[in-house]
């Protein structure tokens, strides 16, 4: 099965028997892989082996720990086009998925300099500060945090959160939704944040900042979002 005398590293000998494993089915999307002890012997290798192969496939997001519980096969990314604004609900819902929000935050205040910058708004314009935990079939996906000016959004409650701001906008107050900009950077998961999400500290996030505008070219939305980089990927 391991071929000691190979140029190639064990550990990677390792990795491709994983993936073997997973795309053959043996281990399934989901499921919990036999632990460190289990693949110690089955490889006969040594467990600093094992746990950097392992490591390696977390990092890839083909993998994912959960603490307490053991080291499983990842379920499939869900994918977001970077070319056109979509609403985490509907994006769920092209996926098979069930989206859901764990409101933590919903109330108004005064915006901070840079929100009222990003927003073109007056340092004394109200503002709904919105901040969601998002989920597909129950997994937190993301955390986000909105900036809304009430002006556009008036009479916004938590149940129109809990399903989605977007269609509020377009379908309640009947302001059709235009272009938007982001900023896209990876960073290492802090312990709330890891906690929010409920991965390992330290584990690979993407941290995107977006102003979302409507079709009139108003500023609608700037949001700052923290996604599970083991869960989620943009493509253009």
């Amino acid at each position: 099965m391991i071929n000691k005398e190979s140029p190639i590293p064990i550990y990677y000998q390792i990795q491709e028997h994983i993936r073997k494993n997973i795309k053959q089915q043996k281990w399934k999307k989901g499921e919990a892989i036999p632990s460190e002890r289990i693949l110690t012997e089955q490889f006969e290798v040594s467990r600093m082996t094992i746990r950097q192969a392992v490591q390696g496939l977390v990092d890839e997001g083909i993998l994912t720990r959960k603490r307490g519980s053991g080291t499983y096969v990842s379920n499939e990314k869900v994918e977001q086009p970077l070319k056109v604004i979509t609403s985490f609900t509907k994006l769920m819902e092209q996926r098979g998925k069930k989206a859901a929000s764990n409101i933590t935050d919903f109330y108004i205040r005064k915006p901070t300099e840079t929100e009222a910058h990003q927003l073109n708004i007056d340092a004394d314009t109200d503002v709904y500060h919105i901040e969601r935990i998002r989920l597909g079939d129950e997994i937190p996906i993301a955390i986000e945090t909105s900036i809304v000016p009430v002006k556009l959004a008036e009479g916004l409650t938590k149940e129109d959160i809990q399903h989605s701001l977007y269609e509020f906008i377009e379908v309640k107050k009947g302001y059709p939704l235009g272009d938007a900009k982001q900023s896209i950077e990876a960073i290492a998961a802090n312990k709330q944040t890891a906690s929010q999400l409920d991965l390992p500290v330290d584990s690979p996030i993407l941290q995107i900042e977006r102003v979302a505008y409507l079709k009139n070219g108003v500023p609608l939305e700037y949001v700052r979002s923290q996604y599970a980089g083991s869960r989620f990927k943009f493509y253009l």
